[in-house]
């Protein structure tokens, strides 16, 4: 299989150097055969994914992922004539009437590592930016969605050319030899711990990276935050995809005399949103016995520490662990020396953190390694700049959770230990573009006298010059 990937590289190489810079018509072509291939496998893409999952919510496929990328590549067509333009630099008067300009060019072949929990929106979404810049792409899907993987690979070799784009399923081994490629652009999504990976075989090959990767986002529920509307948004955010989301609420930090009532909050809006869970087509599986496993033991563990766990299952139903669904659960007294305050939970489990004032959640946050999202629920702006101003996360969200993900005018990407590099609209064009600085100068500048052979005229210059500096 690396001998085939290694070919498919080579061809894809070869294809981009007979067409370095693709002209607007070739590049709306692609993407318009991309959403072609969105809106007609659908519902094969959702049965898919619901396969591998052993069972996925198919409005949750619709909603944050096959609806997501048809957004995202309407955008890019809408605006990639304006974002493919020359853009004018300013020039100091000294330099004039010599000018800049910053043209952008495609990198070359751009290679994406997407997850398994969105495994469409998650390959496709950069690949929209890709493919805009002008870039050739290869994706290596997870091998844990291998249904969905391989359904992947089908339509899109019928939708694009292999030289336009290629999907290269495989197992863990396949993925370590596609990151070791000598891509122009390499796009991870996932872990932190394997992005570290990623970065060093990519930086054999002076690869630029952009890593998507995770960590614990909090959910900051301020004193005067409408619980009833932060309750039911926090479990929107939390609870979509059964929590298998990177951008998802990890832990909330609610002012300590408003627990009580958050939590209550919280399980309410829970049991609204899903009444049943054994059967509900609406509440998602946990993707592979490993993960539910391990989610067990955070509850677990949490209940050994002290920790109080209330499980929200709203029907009182059995739920078999062959199934995979693991009910919501809201875990009050969370402490740091538990193992669910330390790791990305990546599920359906809510930590409720309590605080004293503002200054302490605050200090809260930045004692850990920054999230690539933070959510503040508050209605008083100036707290809500304070939050903003006082810590970095990848992006905010205020007064609700996700939405800024969907925002294709704000760039997403994270911070420190959730990753580097942004995607999204422009921002995506951006990254997966050489942004060439050129310089023009014309006939006549006086410039011609800071030759040698240095005489007093060039002081002269010189001192008119220093006094635009």
């Amino acid at each position: 299989m690396t001998t085939e990937m290694d070919a498919a590289f080579a061809a894809t190489r070869l294809a981009f150097e007979c067409d370095r810079l693709p002209r607007l018509e070739t590049r709306l072509d692609r993407l318009r055969r991309l959403a072609e291939l969105t809106g007609r496998h659908e519902d094969a893409i959702a049965r898919a994914i619901s396969a591998d999952f052993g069972h996925r919510s198919t409005h949750e496929t619709i909603l944050a992922e096959t609806l997501v990328v048809i957004s995202a590549i309407g955008h890019a067509r809408r605006h990639l004539r304006r974002w493919m333009k020359p853009r004018r630099a300013s020039t100091a008067l000294h330099y004039r009437p010599g000018y800049g300009r910053v043209m952008p060019q495609p990198v070359g072949v751009v290679g994406i590592v997407s997850p398994w929990n969105y495994p469409f929106q998650l390959a496709m979404g950069p690949a929209v930016a890709a493919l805009a810049a002008g870039n050739r792409v290869m994706i290596k899907p997870s091998e844990l969605t291998p249904r969905f993987s391989a359904l992947l690979a089908d339509i899109v070799a019928k939708h694009l050319g292999a030289d336009e784009m290629t999907v290269v399923p495989g197992d863990n081994e396949i993925g370590k030899a596609f990151v070791r490629l000598p891509f122009d652009h390499l796009l991870f999504t996932g872990s932190t711990e394997v992005g570290r990976e990623v970065a060093v075989a990519a930086a054999r090959n002076l690869t630029p990276v952009t890593l998507e990767l995770g960590g614990k986002s909090p959910a900051i529920v301020d004193g005067d935050a409408r619980l009833d509307l932060a309750a039911r948004r926090v479990v929107t955010g939390k609870l979509l995809n059964a929590g298998q989301t990177c951008i998802a609420p990890d832990y909330a930090l609610v002012q300590e005399s408003r627990v009580d009532a958050f939590r209550d909050a919280v399980a309410a809006a829970a049991r609204e949103a899903y009444p049943t869970l054994a059967s509900n087509p609406d509440y998602s599986s946990i993707v592979s016995d490993r993960h539910y496993r391990r989610l067990v033991d955070l509850l677990g563990d949490a209940r050994e520490k002290g920790a109080r766990v209330i499980e929200i299952n709203p029907a009182g139903e059995t739920l078999l662990p062959a199934d995979r669904k693991l009910a919501p659960a809201l875990v009050i007294g969370a402490r740091d020396d538990m193992a669910l305050m330390r790791q990305e939970i990546f599920g359906p489990i809510l930590p409720i953190v309590s605080y004293g004032d503002l200054d302490e959640a605050i200090a809260f946050v930045n004692a850990r390694p920054r999230p690539l999202s933070l959510y503040y629920f508050g209605e008083q702006p100036a707290r809500r700049d304070r939050v903003l101003a006082e810590t970095i996360s990848g992006g905010v969200t205020v007064n609700d959770t996700l939405w800024h993900y969907v925002q294709e005018d704000l760039p997403f990407g994270g911070a420190g230990a959730s990753g580097y590099g942004v995607y999204h609209g422009e921002y995506g064009f951006r990254t997966f573009s050489h942004e060439k600085a050129v310089f023009v100068q014309r006939r006549f500048t006086a410039l011609g006298a800071l030759r040698p052979p240095y005489r007093r005229r060039v002081e002269r210059l010189l001192g008119f010059v220093r006094q635009f500096l």
